[in-house]
Parts: structure tokens; sequence; C-alpha cells
């Protein structure tokens, strides 16, 4: 097998490709979560929130839900338009 020169301008080149790569996925997770339906606990965790308080919001109807089987589930994006519905602007 012969051997392969590589240049500065191919490791530039390669790096310049891997930074994208990496670019896209951030943009991907940060953008938007990657499942549209989230169980109770990923919900807990994403809201820093307890079981209690979770179950509070959906009685009061604060956060949509549904149910399938003795799953609940929510979607990511009705959790993001709650935050952003119950967003306060402080004025100094």
């Amino acid at each position: 097998m012969g051997a392969t020169i590589i240049t500065t301008e191919d490791l530039r080149e390669f790096k310049m490709e891997l930074l994208d790569d990496i670019k896209q996925l951030l943009q991907d997770q940060n953008g938007q979560a990657n499942k549209k339906w989230l169980k109770s606990n990923e919900v807990r965790a994403l809201l820093g929130i307890s079981p209690g308080t979770l179950q509070n919001l959906r009685i009061n109807g604060t956060l949509p839900y549904t149910k399938v089987g003795g799953v609940l589930y929510y979607e990511y994006h009705e959790i993001m338009q709650v935050l952003e519905k119950n967003k306060i602007h402080n004025r100094l």
C-alpha cells in the first residue's frame, strides 16, 4: 500500500468540515428537541420540577398532555409555548 501525503490545506479543510458538522448537531439539539413527544420524567428533567409540580401543571390546565395506556406524553413545542407565554419582562 502506498503512502499518502497529507498537506496542511487537507488538515484545514478537514477541520472546517468537522466544525460544520458539530455546529449542525448543536443547532439541531438546541433549536428543538430531537423527539416530538416527551414522557413525564423527561419533562421534569427539562423543566427542573418535581412530580407533584408536573401534576399540578396538568391539573390546572397549564400544560397539555396525552395519555396512552398508563403513560403521559407532552409535546415539546407546547412546553416551549407555555414557557414563552409565561415569560415575565421586568423593566428597570
